[in-house]
């Protein structure tokens, strides 16, 4: 019996060192896949930043130094496209929920009683999904263009003057911004708001709350980590976008954001630290405003 027990207890410690081996192994693949797909291109970008231009090379051809001065001369240089591309990632996002939250509160509370209408808005809002992006915003600058219907129309209401142009301004870029990135928005909230019980909302106005007061101190509390999902799934993506305020598609020279200046950097210029610094310092802004707003807002369970 002493030595069956004495067994037992000798084998109990195995069991969970033998557990922890398999999870181990369960997560090996997954840790192997961000080391060569996440880790590696990050640590090339912050030694390609740190770069200086070969003494005997041609053009495009550095060498590995650890000049931070980069980081200064791309800041120094390009500080107006770094503003720029967070005002219009950050009107856009503003936009993009003003229009999404009333969308999402109907199809996910009003919408309850009639799931056929319910499912077929939903569809609708994955729907631009299927087609690609550079399209979706290619027929936007057709639509939009000085001689499309819509442009005339309104210069013939004399709503635009006759030299305007619509695209190739900032409000364009907006515009093309928060349609593009609307369903991002409307996804997250829906998901919150599908599951609010509006038994809460019915306790409110029992309780002689206004309309406004329920919205402000009921829905909005309880939708608000679908207001966060919704905001950062919107705000990242369009800080770094480059096709919207491109010059091929709506945008135009005075338009011009961080992911067209990397991209110009990159392809036209092949100044490779300037383009790497800028991608390091877009990211590292990102980082550190998502951090501020999430622990603003509360939700810190989502970083």
């Amino acid at each position: 019996m002493a030595f069956a027990a004495f067994s037992t207890a000798e084998a109990q410690p195995q069991a969970p060192r033998r557990r922890s081996r398999v999870a181990l192994l369960l997560l090996l693949p997954g840790i192997l896949y961000l080391v060569l797909f996440f880790l590696t291109p990050l640590v090339s970008l912050v030694l390609t930043s740190l770069q200086v231009p070969s003494e005997f090379g041609d053009i495009g051809v550095y060498d590995y130094a650890f000049n931070w001065q980069n980081y200064v001369d791309v800041v120094t240089l390009y500080w107006p496209h770094i503003l720029r591309s967070f005002g219009y990632a950050l009107a856009a996002t503003v936009f993009a929920l003003l229009i999404s939250y009333p969308l999402a509160y109907f199809i996910g509370v009003k919408a309850r009683r009639w799931p056929l209408l319910q499912s077929i808005m939903l569809v609708l809002v994955i729907a631009p999904f299927f087609i690609s992006f550079l399209l979706r915003t290619l027929a936007w600058k057709q639509l939009l263009s000085d001689e499309s219907f819509i442009i005339t129309s309104l210069k013939a209401l004399s709503l635009m003057a006759p030299d305007a142009h619509f695209t190739g301004t900032p409000f364009a870029v907006i515009f093309g911004l928060t349609y593009n990135f609307i369903p991002f928005m409307t996804l997250p909230l829906y998901t919150t708001l599908e599951r609010l019980d509006v038994r809460y909302l019915e306790a409110g106005s029992d309780l002689y709350a206004s309309p406004f007061a329920v919205f402000r101190k009921v829905t909005i509390p309880l939708s608000m980590p679908g207001i966060v999902a919704g905001t950062l799934l919107t705000f990242i993506p369009a800080a770094g976008d480059y096709v919207n305020a491109s010059r091929d598609f709506l945008g135009g020279p005075d338009t011009q954001m961080m992911g067209n200046v990397i991209e110009a950097n990159f392809l036209v210029l092949l100044n490779y630290p300037a383009a790497a610094a800028l991608s390091i310092i877009l990211m590292a802004a990102i980082l550190v405003l998502v951090g501020v707003y999430v622990r603003r807002s509360g939700t810190e369970d989502l970083l």
